[in-house]
């Protein structure tokens, strides 16, 4: 494996914090990622003064406040989740469910929207959270749809994920369930990520041959028939094709 560039090394650094890891205090980080302690310095020095990173009374850091900008600029690029909203709103409202739009990039699956109307229904993945890449209706739905080779190396990868969530022991099992996915246009599962919760999700595109998200609902287990599965499978597959409609038309317009 070659050496890290800065770059890659920056990156690397925010890439620690995580939701059961919040802060860390420079020792930590070193060694966690190996730096020298004038190296580190920089890159904290730097993030800090750049907003990235925030400094603690404790003497650790945590991620900083141009985190939220980006956010908020974000919120206000991203076409696919303002396309997704009126969908989510009305999902959300039309059945007891969290209605979630899931981006999918390198080798994580992250909530950017969702809504939930229902009283009692708590919503545990809201935006930002990330969800399991080898667990759930939106890992399956978007696996479906990966090239052969770039679908096997994860799921040789991730196999013992993949068995204990009922696809399949071998690499052929497991690819086997996920035509079927593919042939069906939606995946659901029941009690992969959140227990007592079924996941139904469909791929989006944006006119290329991968899918770049999930539309997803999820609902208590308990909630669910056969027939309302398949119901809202079905719409959501409605939803997926006119969002990758409309993402595809943007390609082509920023192509013109």
């Amino acid at each position: 494996m070659s050496e890290m560039n800065s770059l890659e090394r920056v990156l690397a650094l925010l890439d620690v914090f995580a939701e059961d890891r919040l802060e860390w205090t420079p020792e930590e980080l070193m060694a966690e990622l190996g730096y020298s302690r004038p190296t580190l310095y920089r890159y904290l020095k730097t993030l800090k003064e750049a907003g990235f990173l925030a400094s603690m009374p404790t003497g650790g850091f945590t991620l900083g406040p141009r985190v939220v900008e980006m956010d908020f600029l974000m919120r206000k690029s991203d076409r696919l989740a303002q396309y997704a909203q009126p969908h989510l709103e009305r999902f959300a409202a039309d059945y007891p469910c969290a209605a979630l739009l899931v981006r999918w990039y390198g080798r994580k699956q992250l909530v950017v929207a969702s809504e939930c109307m229902t009283p009692g229904h708590e919503n545990e993945y809201p935006r930002g959270r990330p969800l399991p890449i080898a667990r759930g209706a939106t890992s399956r739905a978007i696996m479906a749809h990966m090239t052969r080779r770039r679908l096997q190396a994860h799921i040789e990868a991730n196999i013992e994920e993949l068995a204990g969530a009922g696809l399949g022991d071998t690499v052929e099992e497991v690819m086997g369930e996920l035509r079927r996915v593919r042939r069906r246009g939606y995946a659901y599962s029941h009690g992969d990520v959140t227990r007592d919760m079924t996941g139904i999700a469909s791929p989006i595109f944006d006119g290329g041959t991968s899918p770049v998200a999930t539309f997803c609902v999820t609902m208590y287990t308990e909630r669910t028939t056969p027939e309302l599965i398949e119901r809202i499978g079905r719409r959501i597959c409605d939803i997926s094709a006119e969002l990758s409609a409309k993402m595809a038309e943007n390609r082509l317009a920023a192509g013109a």
